[in-house]
């Protein structure tokens, strides 16, 4: 029987003409048994001996071929260059004429299994690799061309052969992966994945012989997981490029009630390459845990989005194909089926806030939630509009009580009315029809509050002055009211916002606690809730008669000049030096992002001010920013001048002159009004109509003391801008004023913090928000009032509270009323566990506090902002240390073997309670239960 003669590649000659590279320095012509791989290389240049030569290779079947093509290479190759012929002529039949001339004198033999310890430099390879010869003739031919095969410290194994030989066959780990023979290269179900998205991939591992595949298929399933073998599979056949789609699609199988039509149409996807069920579980498992984990790469990384979105639209388009968008609408990552579960929500919202909150839930736990923050702020909004509608409807009791209310509650509405008419920023249709239907409904109440506030505004204007304001901060007494007190302990910085509403308020509120800032606000008499101020504009509610009357500290119409002089002026009074910069003297010189002058004027102890002009400058100009938000970043030079003012240790006053309404009637036209307009929004005259308000009095700069300006946002008497600002509106007239201090440390005297949560309405929130304060919780309807139990810490304690501020603890041991269950902070704080994690804390804080922060957290469903959590568990807010070094010290008391019970997320701005951590760690038995 005839043998088929071994395959002898460029990389086998290699080898041969290294081992024998000592003899080749009086002979020129090596014999291999074997033939010679076609395609490869006939003529190379390799390097024996340390020094290059030329080589020819030939295949010759015949002694004749064998010895014409030495003859030939002896009279036509230059000297020094080498001739290698493979052969299956046996040596009997050559005779010693040829022979003779040849290396070893003889025809050599291929023993793949020393070529590969040659090449590895091993001392041995593992006696299963002599079995397998398909792994020898891989190793042999895949040899890296740049530097070869990593030398090996030993014996070659089996598993150390098979990576260095996967690593470069698939193309992992570029080139230094081959260099270091694959180890440092992570072949893991991610990593394959990723690299069947690369452009030679698929085609690498698809021109590779049957056996071979086969092998690295099996080998790379028992290291990598079984998901490997479906990914090579589809490799094979061309489809490795969208199997992380497929992954996606396929996931749908795992579903009970999936249709027996779904899982065919998804299965012929597959193709050849369709896997066995419990093949598919895992290829889609690891699909989804590697779209999860580019997809938390994918914020704020655009190649990362950019690979993301790749595969998604892929999916889309494969199941958009097949017919499965509708059957695949509950798939956790096609972006059909975040789209589908966001038109649930917004759905949802209109029917019931309830249901709404549910369908929410889901869209939060979708996984490309994260990718989608705008959409899922869509939602958020459409639920939150939905609790404040199903709430009874306010009213405005009068100026003061309305002014107030509109920052505090109804501004908030504006703020997510806003996103809603702006819509879902997918575009979806059905979206989009929920989406109106609420905003108009929740824009016809707003236009009941403002219709009454306007009734109240023309009375009060008629007679309210600086001193006698019926109750209302006017714009021109936030200086000496807010500013004056800050500035006897430390000259405040002033940034008016020129044009900033209170929607617009309610979100800088909340990023500038993010940046560290805290709010604070006057110690609200006895009683009464902590709220931020709110002030009432000059008439008619524009930037010449508002922001000159609040930076003068007078009602007076004027320009920057009047401004300028007006502030020094009014601190002179003071005995205070003051500065205020416009536009033009904010932004610094080449080098210096603020001027030169304005950083020197906060380095010394004068009373600044800075007026920026972006909102009210982008409304005039047709801009609004992403239209439905004004985050720091929008706003020029704020982020910078906060940062400046957290370096010199100045407080800020955060102020408006006046608030603006948006255009949200782009087919509507200037209204058709007898005589001249003043702006946009106001004009002289009595002969009010619909939907406009006369107003008439002393705090009225144009007009000679009465003009006619509309309470409804849709009217406007000039050309179409993106907003306005002038009439009676509560949007326009209510300026809002943030009072802000570097560090809880710093707040002034009768002053207190106000926490985020404490600033948003309790409909802002979802229903697990925070338990009201004690005040808040006697003002609803049906609320009791909760008695408190006070007592005192022993002296060792830390004492992050006052005295009386701390809960008396239950005895440990001791078994609560019978009539009112324990708390789980309770039952924390009265198990073996916690008991044993105080020895290993020193000072623990009392027990009824650890309790406390326990359950206000689980009240406020597993998140609270630090101020939050301090105000929350202390009735006075006074703490003896700051809140941070406190919760770390809980830490200590509830993060068993350092698990994550509690700790802080959002760059430290949020502090987080895993609920389910906490049971499994201290309540094990009731948990089981």
């Amino acid at each position: 029987m005839t043998h088929a003669l071994p395959k002898v590649g460029r990389r086998t000659v290699e080898a041969l003409l290294e081992r024998n590279a000592a003899a080749f320095r009086d002979r020129s012509l090596m014999l291999i048994h074997g033939t010679y791989t076609a395609g490869a290389a006939a003529e190379f240049t390799a390097t024996v001996a340390g020094e290059p030569r030329r080589v020819v290779v030939r295949d010759e079947s015949s002694v004749l071929g064998l010895l014409a093509a030495w003859r030939k290479h002896r009279v036509e190759e230059p000297p020094g260059s080498l001739l290698v012929l493979t052969t299956g002529v046996d040596d009997a039949q050559l005779g010693w004429d040829l022979r003779g001339h040849a290396v070893r004198r003889r025809t050599l033999t291929v023993d793949k299994a020393e070529i590969v310890l040659q090449r590895f430099g091993a001392a041995g390879i593992d006696m299963r690799m002599y079995r397998e010869d398909w792994l020898l003739d891989a190793l042999v031919d895949a040899e890296p061309a740049d530097g070869g095969w990593p030398r090996v410290t030993g014996v070659l194994t089996r598993d150390a052969a098979l990576r260095a030989l996967a690593v470069e066959r698939l193309g992992l780990g570029g080139p230094q992966g081959a260099a270091d023979g694959g180890r440092g290269v992570a072949l893991d179900a991610d990593s394959l994945l990723a690299w069947s998205r690369t452009a030679a991939g698929s085609r690498r591992f698809a021109e590779l012989a049957e056996t071979e595949r086969e092998e690295l298929k099996k080998w790379l399933g028992e290291i990598a997981g079984p998901a490997a073998p479906v990914l090579l599979a589809l490799a094979e056949t061309g489809r490795g490029a969208d199997a992380m789609a497929l992954g996606l699609l396929g996931a749908a199988l795992r579903d009970p009630a999936v249709s027996p039509d779904t899982v065919l149409a998804v299965g012929g996807l597959f193709g050849q390459a369709r896997p066995r069920t419990a093949e598919l579980t895992a290829f889609t498992d690891a699909v989804e845990g590697t779209m999860i984990r580019w997809i938390a790469e994918a914020r704020g990384n655009d190649p990362a989005r950019q690979r993301v979105f790749a595969v998604l639209d892929r999916a889309d388009e494969l199941a958009r194909d097949a017919g499965l968008t509708a059957s695949l609408a509950g798939s956790r990552f096609l972006p059909a089926g975040f789209t589908a579960q966001l038109g649930a929500t917004i759905e949802a919202a209109r029917q019931s806030p309830h249901g709404g909150e549910s369908e929410l839930a889901e869209l939060a736990g979708h996984a490309l939630a994260g990718l989608f923050p705008d959409r899922v702020r869509v939602a958020e909004m459409a639920v939150r509009i939905a609790r404040w509608l199903r709430l009874p409807a306010p009213s405005a009791e009068g100026v003061a009580a309305a002014v107030t209310q509109h920052l505090s509650d109804w501004g908030w509405a504006d703020r997510a009315l806003t996103v809603l008419w702006s819509g879902d920023p997918g575009g979806d249709p059905e979206a989009a029809r929920h989406l109106r239907a609420l905003y108009e409904e929740g824009r016809a109440r707003r236009d009941a509050l403002d219709e009454a506030f306007a009734r109240h505004l023309a009375a009060w204007v008629s007679h309210a002055s600086a001193q006698h304001p019926a109750g209302c901060l006017v714009v021109e007494k936030v200086l000496d009211t807010l500013a004056r007190p800050l500035a006897a302990a430390t000259p405040p910085l002033l940034i008016v916002l020129d044009g900033m509403s209170s929607a617009v308020a309610a979100q800088l509120g909340e990023e500038v606690e993010r940046e560290g800032w805290r709010e604070v606000v006057p110690r609200p008499a006895p009683g009464a809730p902590a709220r931020r101020l709110a002030a009432v504009s000059a008439f008619p509610s524009v930037t010449q008669a508002s922001r000159a009357s609040l930076l003068t500290g007078t009602i007076v119409v004027g320009g920057q000049s009047q401004e300028a002089s007006g502030f020094a002026a009014f601190w002179r009074k003071r005995r205070k030096d003051a500065y205020l910069f416009h536009k033009a003297s904010i932004g610094g010189d080449a080098g210096h992002f603020l001027a030169p002058e304005l950083l020197l004027a906060l380095a010394s102890d004068a009373v600044v001010g800075v007026v920026l002009n972006t909102i009210d400058d982008a409304l005039d100009s047709g801009q609004q920013g992403q239209r439905t938000a004004w985050a720091l970043h929008d706003i020029t030079y704020l982020r910078e001048l906060l940062s400046a003012a957290r370096s010199y240790g100045r407080p800020v006053v955060l102020v408006s002159d006046h608030g603006h309404v948006l255009d949200r009637a782009p087919g509507k036209g200037a209204a058709e009004v007898p005589g001249p307009i003043g702006s946009a929004r106001w004009r002289p005259g009595t002969d009010a109509g619909d939907g406009e308000v006369c107003l008439s009095g002393p705090r009225v700069t144009d007009g000679d003391g009465t003009i006619v300006v509309p309470w409804r946002e849709d009217i406007r008497y000039s050309g179409r801008r993106a907003g306005y600002h002038g009439g009676a509106a509560l949007a326009e007239v209510t300026v809002p004023v943030l009072v802000l201090v570097p560090s809880a440390g710093q707040v002034p005297q009768d002053w207190e913090l106000l926490p985020r949560e404490q600033a948003a309405p309790l409909w802002w929130r979802a229903p697990s928000a925070p338990t009201p304060a004690p005040d808040d919780v006697a003002a609803l309807p049906g609320a009791e009032a909760k008695p408190r139990t006070k007592g005192k810490p022993p002296a060792q304690s830390e004492g992050l509270f006052t005295d009386d501020d701390v809960v008396a603890p239950l005895p440990h041991g001791s078994e609560p009323s019978a009539t009112v269950p324990p708390s789980l902070g309770e039952l924390v704080v009265a198990s073996e566990v916690y008991e044993a994690q105080k020895a290993y804390v020193r000072k623990a804080p009392e027990a009824g506090v650890v309790a406390a922060v326990i359950d206000q957290l689980v009240a406020a469903g597993g998140t609270m902002s630090p101020a939050a959590l301090a105000a929350a568990i202390s009735a006075t807010g006074r703490v003896r240390r700051n809140i941070e070094g406190f919760v770390a010290t809980v830490q200590r008391l509830l993060n068993v073997e350092g698990y994550p019970v509690l700790g802080f997320i959002d760059a430290g701005h949020t502090v987080k309670l895993d609920e389910t951590l906490l049971r499994g760690q201290f309540l094990p038995a009731q948990d089981a239960r």
